[in-house]
């Protein structure tokens, strides 16, 4: 934008030194119409398309895809390899339970309506059409395209999903895709946890929020969490083969994988379940780590089964294939009756379409969805509230400090959107945080964050739901809502603020 704005002064100037009033052609105000024209249908380039994102998102407004010119819609459509992602249908029809005629005519009006703009055969134009939401994606190279489809009154959105904005100089690839990711083990302080029967950790936090004390009363048994990030450790039997072990025991734990290891958009490379992150590991070990002897740190629903789905490379959703699988993820989640309960610690500083729309169906489905407020990256330090926990169908969860004034964590985001809040920093940091299984065999590991705050609150979830399981999704977020420390009354910006676990499950 910078860029356009420097251009147009110049080129004011320019006029204005060569020609006195008097000497102006009679055609100038059309000359100008035609360069400003002109301008408008140039393909701009990526440092350019990132600099009107840039300073949207640092407004008051945010960025968002459906506010944005033709013109800039285009150019990262161009950039992110030719791919469009296209809601179609009515505001709040996001998917379809059953088959609809009228919202397959629509679909088939727009397919048509791109053919004919671009030129091209529908094996060439239509790469995705999802069975349950109204969403496809398709190829697009034309500006025209662009502004005939805007023009339409049965679009949703239009949303450039190949586009990776974090992918350029001033956000390399190379720093990005090791966003929240740590393999590696750390030595525990012998004050950040305490050993109960038969052998297990209790991590300091858990502390915090009477979760030992809720044990008494309930274990999460029965109940499915559904965790969406980057997989569980293939090489922590904990989270594997030795799931059920000492005091865990009649559960399950199944791995997925929709994520798609490819810089090609229309690659079909499944990446398989297991993670190569170690994020998603951390968070699956904070819900559901046995409880056992092997003075390993236990989860907070340590009887609870986990579903983990592989359907992101790491926490931030800036890739085609990570937007596309956490949507598949969700929609599977959502279509399995056994899941009561999601959590999601990734997300994006602004709304992704065909996710949105996923949410919402598996939402609908009833599934409790708890999702990060957002913890600080390069990227995002400076940013509210980040996507999902932004949405109304989700639960945004954030994390503090020990210090007892609800002080926020180092890295964590807070607002308005904020449910509850959970401790997992000591006040005076040190990298002391959350306590969890590692990603070896034998490891534990320092975890924090809103992330660490996210998978909590989904065990919290898990052992409510376990004790009344023949409750409604409402009723456990009430309760759960009516356990934390300002209910009735809700902050500003940390919600309902801490959760008592014991009072919870009571």
């Amino acid at each position: 934008m910078k860029k356009q704005v420097t251009i147009a002064v110049l080129t004011s100037c320019l006029i204005l030194v060569s020609c006195t009033q008097d000497q102006l052609p009679e055609n100038s105000s059309e000359n100008l119409q035609l360069t400003t024209l002109q301008d408008s249908q140039r393909l701009l380039s990526i440092d350019e398309v990132n600099a009107q994102i840039h300073e949207a998102l640092h407004s008051r407004e945010g960025f968002d895809w459906s506010r944005a010119s033709d013109q800039l819609i285009w150019s990262a459509t161009v950039h992110g390899d030719n791919l469009l992602t296209i809601g179609y249908g009515e505001k709040g029809q996001s998917f379809r339970l059953t088959k609809s005629t009228q919202l397959n005519n629509t679909k088939e009006a727009i397919i048509n309506s791109i053919l004919q703009q671009e030129s091209s055969s529908r094996e060439e134009a239509l790469f995705e059409d999802d069975a349950i939401l109204n969403v496809i994606d398709v190829s697009v190279k034309e500006l025209s395209t662009i502004v005939a489809l805007r023009a339409r009154g049965d679009i949703r959105y239009l949303e450039p999903n190949g586009y990776s904005f974090f992918n350029n100089e001033a956000y390399p690839q190379n720093q990005r895709s090791s966003s929240g990711c740590d393999m590696s083990g750390d030595n525990l302080n012998s004050n950040d946890f305490r050993t109960v029967a038969p052998g297990a950790l209790v991590s300091w936090t858990y502390d915090e929020h009477n979760i030992e004390q809720a044990w008494a009363l309930s274990t999460g048994a029965g109940i499915t969490v559904g965790l969406i990030d980057t997989g569980v450790s293939q090489s922590q039997p904990l989270l594997g083969a030795a799931f059920n072990d000492g005091w865990s025991t009649g559960r399950s734990i199944q791995k997925f994988g929709t994520f798609i290891d490819s810089p090609w958009w229309w690659s079909n490379n499944y990446d398989g379940p297991h993670d190569k992150c170690g994020h998603g590991t951390g968070m699956g070990a904070t819900i559901a780590a046995p409880r056992n002897d092997n003075n390993m740190p236990v989860g907070v629903a340590y009887n609870s089964n986990l579903i983990s789905y592989r359907a992101t490379e790491d926490v931030v959703l800036n890739d085609y294939h990570e937007r596309k699988g956490v949507k598949d993820a969700l929609i599977q989640l959502g279509n399995n009756n056994s899941v009561k309960i999601i959590s999601m610690s990734i997300g994006y500083p602004w709304s992704i379409g065909n996710v949105r729309d996923a949410v919402k169906y598996a939402h609908n489905r009833g599934k409790l969805i708890f999702a990060a407020g957002g913890t600080s990256t390069t990227f995002t330090n400076w940013y509210p509230v980040i996507f999902p926990a932004s949405m109304n169908e989700t639960i945004a969860v954030t994390g503090i400090t020990d210090d007892g004034n609800y002080t926020q964590c180092d890295t964590c985001h807070d607002g308005s959107e904020i449910e509850f809040t959970i401790v997992m920093e000591r006040d005076n940091n040190n990298g002391r945080t959350g306590t969890v299984l590692g990603f070896y065999d034998g490891d534990t590991k320092y975890v924090g964050g809103s992330s660490v705050a996210t998978a909590t609150t989904a065990g919290i979830a898990a052992l409510v739901w376990s004790k009344h399981p023949n409750w409604s999704r409402s009723q456990v977020l009430d309760r759960m809502r009516q356990s934390s420390e300002f209910y009735p009354n809700k902050s500003s910006t940390k919600g309902y603020g801490n959760i008592d676990a014991l009072q919870a499950v009571q």
